[in-house]
């Protein structure tokens, strides 16, 4: 199994929140599917305020971003990803079409049921995460790299620190997951999706989802 610890290149301008310099030079690997670990891809000066503004959620689990106000120096994180920071940088290593439809996604609080390993829809092109927990020290809750639907064995592993990128090209072998982990593990997601049918089915997923919740039928 590898354990990433990719090197941190230097920062970009200080205009920018993301340094992208650390994924523009990580490879893409091959196997079992397409999938790119970079660390350091967050500004070292810039993650203080980033802990500072990241949004309070009331429920576990990935939140749309209309669902709730960012603010500060996460608002601002947000319009990068918004402005396609990641889009023709990440289209070009995973081999997609850098102009469909995205969605962004947050979580601050991992559920019990989460981990668990799965491919992802096939409404998915391709996924990106960004993870902003500093100073991580749990052995739990890094996402691995899996060959199949079992989390023993990974090919490789990521902690969820502050910085750290996981991004993969969605086939019917593009199996993870992680460590089952139950508290604050804030992520980022970034999903391009298939068309704009599969967007508008994302979204009413996700309010279905936040109705459900509310009701108390899963948590």
């Amino acid at each position: 199994m590898t354990v990433i610890t990719l090197r941190r290149d230097a920062a970009t301008a200080a205009s920018s929140l993301l340094d992208l310099a650390p994924l523009r030079a990580a490879p893409c690997q091959r196997e079992p599917y397409p999938w790119i670990a970079a660390t350091g891809c967050l500004r070292a000066e810039a993650l203080p305020a980033l802990a500072r503004d990241f949004p309070k959620l009331s429920r576990p689990g990935y939140h749309p971003v209309a669902q709730f106000t960012p603010r500060g120096a996460f608002a601002a994180l947000l319009a990068e990803i918004e402005a396609g920071a990641f889009d023709a940088l990440v289209g070009e290593k995973l081999g997609f079409d850098a102009t469909l439809p995205r969605l962004i996604t947050v979580q601050q609080t991992s559920p019990a049921r989460a981990g668990r390993p799965h491919t992802d829809s096939e409404r998915k092109v391709a996924t990106l995460l960004i993870y902003l927990n500093s100073g991580w020290t749990s052995p739990e809750g890094h996402i691995r790299v899996l060959r199949g639907d079992s989390l023993d064995a990974p090919v490789a592993e990521l902690p969820p620190d502050a910085g750290n990128i996981f991004a993969f090209r969605r086939t019917d072998a593009s199996w993870h997951g992680h460590t089952p982990f139950i508290g604050e593990r804030r992520v980022v997601q970034i999903a391009w999706l298939r068309d704009a049918a599969a967007l508008e089915r994302k979204h009413r997923h996700h309010r279905l989802g936040w109705l459900l919740k509310g009701l108390g039928l899963f948590g």
